[in-house]
């Protein structure tokens, strides 16, 4: 019924195959009970990192009623903008993917507010939104500067970046002095914390992985109740008294707006908003890869309109006084746990976060979740980021420029979260960003992808000497080399080379002269092969034939009568059979096939792949 009623008015997505791993695909609609329950796993997962705006009150000093003024605005911009994304159309991306305060805003916005004041916080918002509606409508065209392997880099260092806060509040970690001899702070775990934690963790890792079809759909919100529930039973449910006196439904409000921030603090803004884009366009890529079985390469109109639902989201409630938001990894984490992608349960679950907005009860009660909880869903969410980004990485394929790229900008990210001291003694504004692993990996990985194009030349040729050794080697070899330059996609690399030694054998077997050159063109859309040889083009009907007249191999089939009274049919008809069997392979392996005259007794076939 949901489905019918909702179906007239979505807007329709591409059409793609469906992955087999997952339970209801993006246009699929659970039952009324598992979209219920999927639609508070991902509200009840995202409602727990409203921990990024109380940390950022914490810096800023804020009394609880601001604190709860900004939280209920704050909702209200994760209710719209997943309502956005999960509606599709011109303003979405017709995907699952849940809104969560901005994690990379905590320190600028909470030091923006402690120096400018409440009112602050809305032209925190609304020069974020500005930045990321200004990068939507450009995403198309700057497809060449977001390859997977940048993007890989930027989402596995994102969840790098999670492990150390995610360690320290499930382990309850706090600093004590080891001494006064040698002023170095020993770090002590709660144990209390470790329990709620490892039972929270391992409820959803249990049910995740063992759980079947019925119960792998709720691993994340049996973790958070098993966590809540230890906590209740060690006493570690603080603050409850709070609760009485909070009413159950109120209308949010607004914060009186102020423009008054400094250079420093704008400049910090737009660019932390900007580098927020790859982490942006890192979660609608895997939630694009995650719903299309023959995922190929990112889908640059619907990143745009993705980060255009984000921008929207943020200028329309940060005129009241929302943080800026930013897509849940935690919450595409909670997709592949439950193998569930349906845009049906990000309605739901937007249709949740505004009823707890509207909640002053539901939205003091956020505040009162233990750490130790947050801090096991974020070691989850951190696992699924690390690995996606390697995959992300692995799908193409890496010369030393590659290796480079990612390597060094990895190790940059790792030293600014390791060594925090690095960024001291520069200014204010640029100290706060470059202590900041996630902005170091992002400015590094862009800025050496576009050093190492310069190198790069996007059109290659080799001639081609049997003195050099086997003709075989040397295809393959320039096949395997021109890739990992271009940084084209591993199954790609792989059959072009299959295509190159097939059409080689082929060329031979139709009575092709020897084979003189390959060239080779890369972008981003497209590989394409080219083979030069002497001769007549080779035929490319139903299959190659001999030049010579004698026999077709489309047209002569193998003749068992024939084989055993002559030697000579024997030999011609075992090459006309390899010339079909290497044509109706060519034909497989290449996405097109052409052949032509060069006009000087040489001929040239043309290998085309789609990238």
């Amino acid at each position: 019924m949901i489905h019918h009623a909702l179906s007239r008015w979505l807007p329709p997505s591409k059409p793609v195959r469906r992955p087999f791993e997952l339970i209801y695909a993006a246009d699929e609609c659970p039952p009324r009970g598992a979209l219920g329950l999927l639609a508070l796993q991902h509200a009840a997962t995202v409602l727990a990192l409203i921990a990024h705006v109380l940390a950022a009150a914490k810096i800023a000093g804020l009394s609880l009623p601001q604190t709860h003024s900004i939280v209920a605005m704050t909702l209200l911009g994760m209710a719209m903008g997943t309502a956005l994304q999960a509606w599709g159309g011109r303003w979405g991306s017709g995907t699952l993917l849940v809104f969560q305060p901005d994690p990379m805003m905590i320190t600028v916005a909470g030091a923006a507010i402690a120096s400018y004041g409440l009112g602050s916080l809305v032209q925190v918002s609304l020069i974020a939104a500005g930045v990321t509606l200004c990068v939507g409508p450009l995403m198309r065209h700057l497809r060449a500067l977001f390859p997977p392997t940048v993007v890989g880099t930027v989402v596995c260092m994102g969840g790098l970046g999670l492990v150390e806060p995610a360690m320290r509040n499930a382990l309850g970690i706090h600093e004590a002095s080891a001494g006064a001899a040698t002023g170095l702070q020993a770090l002590q775990i709660d144990g209390i914390s470790a329990l709620i934690s490892g039972a929270t963790l391992a409820s959803i890792v249990v049910l995740s992985v063992w759980g079947g079809r019925r119960f792998k759909l709720l691993g994340v919100l049996a973790g958070l109740l098993m966590g809540l529930l230890i906590a209740a039973l060690s006493d570690r449910l603080l603050g409850l008294e709070w609760l009485h006196s909070a009413p159950w439904l109120a209308l949010p409000q607004p914060i009186a707006p102020s423009f008054n921030l400094g250079p420093e603090i704008i400049f910090a803004i737009v660019l932390i908003a900007t580098l927020n884009q790859l982490d942006n366009i890192g979660c609608l890529i895997v939630m694009d890869k995650t719903d299309n079985a023959d995922w190929r390469r990112a889908d640059m109109q619907m990143v745009g309109r993705g980060i255009r639902a984000n921008g929207a989201s943020d200028f329309l409630s940060g005129l009241f006084g929302s943080f800026p938001t930013a897509p849940s990894s935690a919450n595409i984490a909670l997709v592949h746990a439950t193998g569930s992608s349906s845009r049906y349960i990000g309605l739901a679950c937007a249709a949740l976060l505004l009823l707890v907005a509207l909640s002053p009860l539901l939205t003091m009660a956020l505040t009162l979740i233990p750490q130790a909880v947050l801090g096991a869903i974020s070691l989850y969410a951190a696992a699924y980021l690390i690995v996606s980004g390697i995959e992300m990485i692995a799908t193409r394929a890496l010369d030393s420029r590659g290796i480079f790229m990612v390597g060094l900008s990895l190790c940059a990210g790792l030293a600014t979260m390791l060594m925090p001291g690095l960024s001291q003694g520069l200014p204010e504004g640029v100290a706060m960003l470059a202590g900041d692993g996630f902005v170091v990996t992002g400015v590094c990985v862009m800025g050496l992808n576009l050093l190492f194009r310069l190198g790069t030349r996007l059109r290659a040729s080799c001639e081609l000497d049997a003195g050099l050794g086997p003709i075989n080697h040397q295809l393959t070899a320039f096949v395997e080399r021109q890739g990992a330059a271009w940084g084209a996609r591993m199954d790609i690399v792989r059959r072009a080379a299959l295509a190159a030694l097939e059409a080689s054998e082929a060329i031979q077997a139709a009575g092709g002269g020897r084979l003189l050159v390959i060239r080779g063109s890369f972008d981003e859309f497209n590989f394409d092969l080219e083979l030069l040889h002497e001769g007549k083009p080779l035929r490319l009907g139903a299959a190659a034939e001999p030049s010579d007249g004698s026999a077709g191999a489309a047209a002569v089939p193998l003749d068992l009568d024939a084989l055993m009274n002559s030697d000579e049919d024997i030999e011609r008809q075992l090459d006309a059979a390899m010339a079909r069997v290497s044509g109706v392979l060519i034909r497989h392996l290449a996405d097109k096939l052409s052949s032509g005259s060069l006009g000087t007794g040489q001929a040239v076939l043309r290998l085309h792949f789609d990238h």
